[in-house]
């Protein structure tokens, strides 16, 4: 007697090329990030009349159609076919590229910095969109050294293609001059170098090359005044208290203020008197340290870790090598930028004004950083949702010796 095999396979295989879900704990964390961000801006300029012109909402509408039109590129990078991401990839450069030749050309001045391109009385800065644009090209360089006909191992060649990449975007930032952009973009690209495997004496070059840099730019006066008056208000914040040093001092003392629970939102004393400078955007910090305390404060710098820790597991789980690079690239760019924008509200960085992801207004910022968030979410879907990961869901480093 001969009996019909049960098909029990087919169903198993159709429920295991289902597309898995979204990094639901990144998607939170940063959400909660754009809430917190949002609150924070509304009780820094509610009280501001010379900024909302007498409608206290208005930075606060302004933030939440910020965040809005963030979610929707997130979304859109997010459902993107991998492949059509690499394929724009170059686009992305390009793009970024042109912006800063404009900001040069028909740019707007603003705190000494070209930066600022006016369309349709809204106000871009290109160079926040470089630095995902430079952790893209240089993602895509390593991906076609170790799919094509290059050699294993990443060598001189393709260090200098890597660097050839992040040089183009760099001058024209440092032209503007953007220091705190350059600072950032220089972290990423050490990141980005040091995730591909390139050798340790690239890595030592890079990282003398940049002190050595900055030393000759001090010393041969292409720095703007106002920039040298930073970093030597960094240095002594008395030196120069109703100055330079000023944005430090009352940023310290915003902090301070705050003890364990804060003075509670909307009622911190600094922020209503309007006395932190940019208070709404690079100093957004001292209103949660001042407002909400150390809870609230050690509240903010949590959900950036979790979203650094994110990254770094989406780049270590990949076998997309594409997708590895750019993820360890964003997680370089955010964690530096945390830690420049924090570190300055604490005095234990200079001030060069970088906003705080997902914090600070601004749309720009906002835009660039959602667009990464859908990027890495991009990766995560393609790793689980490849053969591979199904079948061996382990971590994977990211420098091979």
């Amino acid at each position: 007697m001969t009996t019909t095999p049960r098909a029990t396979r087919a169903p198993q295989a159709g429920r295991s090329t289902r597309i898995p879900g979204v990094d639901w704990l990144l998607l939170t964390a940063v959400l909660a990030l754009t809430v917190l961000g949002t609150l924070l801006v509304w009780s820094a300029t509610s009280n501001r009349e010379d900024l909302t012109g007498g409608d206290s909402s208005a930075y606060l509408a302004k933030q939440v159609v910020n965040i809005a039109i963030g979610l929707v590129l997130m979304v859109v990078v997010t459902a993107t076919d991998h492949r059509w991401v690499r394929i724009l990839a170059p686009l992305v450069y390009v793009a970024s590229v042109a912006g800063l030749v404009l900001v040069l050309t028909m740019g707007t001045t603003v705190n000494g910095s070209r930066s600022w391109l006016m369309v349709g009385g809204l106000s871009i800065q290109p160079s926040e969109f470089a630095k995902l644009a430079v952790v893209v090209g240089m993602a895509l360089v390593v991906a076609e050294r170790s799919e094509g006909r290059w050699r294993a191992r990443v060598g001189t060649t393709d260090v200098l293609a890597m660097l050839a990449v992040a040089a183009l975007p760099a001058t024209l930032i440092m032209l503007q001059p953007d220091l705190g952009t350059m600072l950032v973009l220089s972290a990423t690209v050490f990141g980005v170098l040091a995730a591909s495997g390139a050798r340790r004496r690239w890595l030592a070059l890079l990282a003398g090359g940049g002190v050595v840099a900055g030393a000759a730019a001090v010393a041969g006066g292409f720095l703007k005044d106002y920039q040298v008056d930073r970093f030597m208000a960094f240095t002594n914040p008395d030196l120069d208290p109703r100055g330079a040093g000023y944005n430090v001092e009352q940023a310290r003392i915003a902090v301070g203020n705050g003890g364990l629970f804060g003075q509670g939102l909307f009622d911190g004393s600094q922020t209503r008197a309007g006395f932190v400078p940019e208070q709404h955007t690079d100093f957004v910090f001292t209103v949660a340290g001042e407002e909400l305390g150390l809870v609230g404060a050690g509240l903010v710098i949590a959900l950036l870790g979790i979203v650094l820790w994110r990254a770094l597991r989406i780049a270590t789980r990949t076998d997309d090598v594409f997708g590895r690079m750019a993820a360890a690239g964003i997680a370089c760019w955010f964690g530096f930028q945390a830690f420049q924008n924090i570190g300055m509200c604490l005095g234990i960085m200079p001030v060069t004004g970088v906003p705080l992801p997902f914090v600070s207004y601004g749309g720009s910022s906002m835009f660039a950083g959602m667009l990464a968030i859908g990027l890495l979410q991009n990766v995560h879907l393609r790793t689980l949702s490849s053969p591979a990961a199904r079948l061996a869901p382990t971590p994977r480093v990211l420098v091979r010796s």
